[in-house]
């Protein structure tokens, strides 16, 4: 059978990856879908749902056990030819999505990793896209306002996730002279805005699971800052863009920050929550630097619930620009919604499920980006 478009994603089943695999099902595409052993079976389980929901055949998707880690990914013979004859838009989602991971582990993954995604990409005749997924957090310790077409710098990181990511994409910044690549940013991803549903509690749950403890007394003090905006977006919004952009021949070509071109203030984010859950906002805000302190004291994360690691993404002093997104997604009605609208859903999801498991999260997490 031929087909419309041949599909190389890498990351899957991760929570992003699924979905954006179901926005792309059609009975006129086919799937190549790069899994890590250790999740063939919850990937096998992934595509018969999407397969049944979106009427695209069951055949149309082939699972390749594999790792981008591993040159060709570790395939060979007939499956290492079939999918290098015959893809035509290639997805590159697969990272470590961890602030606290070792330096050796980011490396291999995420930066050898997309060199070897990359590599495959040059070796296949009939490309049409080379989608990567980077993240806003390319611009590591800069401060200000990030435009889309700006990535080197010298400011440093604060993370191994962060530094490699910006190595990765310097890499795949490079092959835009003799590839059709689009390069998408995705700032701090969050749950679906419609139902709440996510794949870990981290970035902006961590509030959540702080002002859960006690909504009536820790309201009162807001620990946020007026001066810092934390960027969130829904997973269904990131979704939705990388889904259109890469079918718009425009979008070639371009890095895109898929980011909310109006985010609250830390402070915002911790009222709006305040609010919903007890239909009060905060009284008291101690000084930003007073707060930022005490959450880096060691009593601090069993407290509070958010690690050490993850106390500066509430204290950046950066802002990401999305003159290019706005352009490219404006016509065609794909918007980030506000965090005030959706919040109730996102709540609404964390107080039927207190916990996720293992098998929920799998092998992606919706850290920034």
């Amino acid at each position: 059978m031929s087909f419309a478009q041949s599909i190389l994603l890498t990351g899957f089943p991760g929570f992003i990856a699924e979905r954006l695999v179901e926005k792309l099902a059609t009975p006129e595409a086919q799937f190549f879908l790069l899994v890590q052993p250790p999740f063939v079976e919850r990937a096998t389980a992934a595509v018969e749902r999407i397969a049944d929901e979106t009427g695209t055949p069951l055949e149309n998707f082939a699972l390749l056990a594999g790792d981008i880690t591993d040159e060709n990914f570790g395939l060979t013979g007939e499956d290492l030819a079939e999918v290098r004859d015959e893809t035509t838009d290639v997805f590159h989602l697969a990272a470590v999505y961890d602030l606290a991971v070792e330096k050796e582990l980011a490396y291999r993954v995420n930066l050898d990793g997309t060199r070897n995604v990359n590599e495959f990409c040059k070796s296949l005749p009939h490309l049409q896209r080379y989608n990567y997924v980077s993240t806003c957090y390319v611009a590591g310790k800069r401060e200000g306002r990030i435009l889309e077409d700006e990535l080197e710098h010298d400011a440093g990181f604060r993370n191994y996730y962060e530094e490699t990511k910006y190595l990765a994409e310097r890499e795949v910044e490079a092959l835009k002279a003799t590839m059709p690549v689009t390069v998408y940013r995705p700032s701090v991803v969050v749950g679906d805005s419609r139902t709440g549903e996510t794949a870990k509690y981290d970035g902006i749950y961590y509030l959540i699971h702080y002002l859960r403890k006690n909504p009536g007394l820790l309201r009162l003090v807001n620990v946020g800052n007026k001066n810092v905006r934390l960027n969130l977006v829904p997973v269904d919004f990131v979704v939705d863009a990388i889904a259109a952009l890469s079918r718009d021949e425009s979008a070639i070509g371009k890095t895109v920050a898929v980011a909310d071109p109006e985010p609250l203030t830390t402070a915002e984010l911790f009222d709006a929550i305040a609010e919903k859950l007890t239909g009060k906002k905060s009284v008291v805000a101690p000084p930003p630097a007073l707060i930022e302190k005490s959450l880096m004291l060691n009593a601090s994360p069993p407290l509070s619930g958010l690690p050490h690691a993850a106390v500066p993404y509430f204290f950046i002093a950066q802002t990401y620009d999305t003159s290019v997104a706005d352009e490219l997604l404006g016509p065609k009605g794909i918007k980030c919604p506000n965090f005030r609208d959706y919040v109730g859903n996102l709540l609404k999801f964390v107080v039927e499920h207190p916990t996720l498991s293992e098998a929920t999260t799998g092998p992606q997490a919706s850290l920034p980006g």
